[in-house]
């Protein structure tokens, strides 16, 4: 309700082609998810995929999606999201997810990747916790923040390798898990995949034994 009505008092254009009135409109939407992304999400590389996951990728993850490459207007909805304070962003970032995933088994559990606490405090609202929620209430299923984070590191500007090792140590999972659920793992974007490798490491050493994963976007660290 809040959101309707501050797209009132300040309107949005489109991401894509600048329409007036929303920040993502139907047809770049469908530009977006009209070609299925079809490389690893692991690791990014165009090769033999079987689940999203190519056969050289190791991951603690059985199944992944991704809905694009981070560009054009996706990279523009994301970057005016996570910098340029437009909440309202969360849901057409949500409606990508959901047009793009297929038909979820009850039993699934949906987890955000948790944010570092200090961008939460910038943007006013953490990004992937209102992803996750209004995702799992589209699918009615239910949605639970088990992890949390164990580091205030930022991966911005990182490297490859500063990033692997931050991710290491970055999350915590203090609750013990049912292992007849399926933990159901987002994030926002996938760059070098050790983010989501060790979120989902940390469910699976709480005693997950079936982790999918899914991100709005896929973008090369370079």
């Amino acid at each position: 309700m809040i959101d309707t009505l501050l797209s009132l008092v300040a309107p949005h254009y489109c991401c894509g082609c600048g329409d007036f009135g929303t920040l993502l409109c139907d047809n770049c939407k469908y530009d977006i998810i009209n070609e299925p992304y079809s490389a690893c999400v692991a690791c990014g590389e165009a090769r033999a995929v079987s689940q999203g996951i190519c056969r050289s990728c190791k991951v603690p993850y059985s199944i992944g999606w991704c809905v694009a490459d981070r560009r054009d207007q996706l990279e523009r909805l994301i970057n005016a999201y996570k910098f340029g304070n437009a909440k309202a962003a969360y849901r057409p970032l949500t409606q990508l997810l959901h047009e793009r995933l297929p038909e979820l088994p009850a039993n699934t559990v949906v987890v955000p990747v948790p944010t570092v606490s200090v961008h939460i405090r910038q943007r006013g609202y953490d990004h992937m916790a209102l992803i996750a929620r209004r995702f799992a209430a589209q699918r009615h299923i239910p949605m639970s923040a088990i992890l949390r984070r164990a580091t205030s590191t930022k991966q911005r500007d990182a490297s490859r390798s500063q990033r692997i090792a931050q991710a290491k140590v970055a999350f915590d999972c203090p609750a013990q898990l049912d292992s007849d659920k399926i933990y159901f793992l987002l994030d926002d974007v996938i760059t070098t995949g050790a983010t989501i490798r060790y979120a989902a490491q940390k469910l699976r050493d709480a005693g997950a034994s079936d982790i999918w994963v899914a991100a709005v976007s896929r973008q090369p660290l370079d």
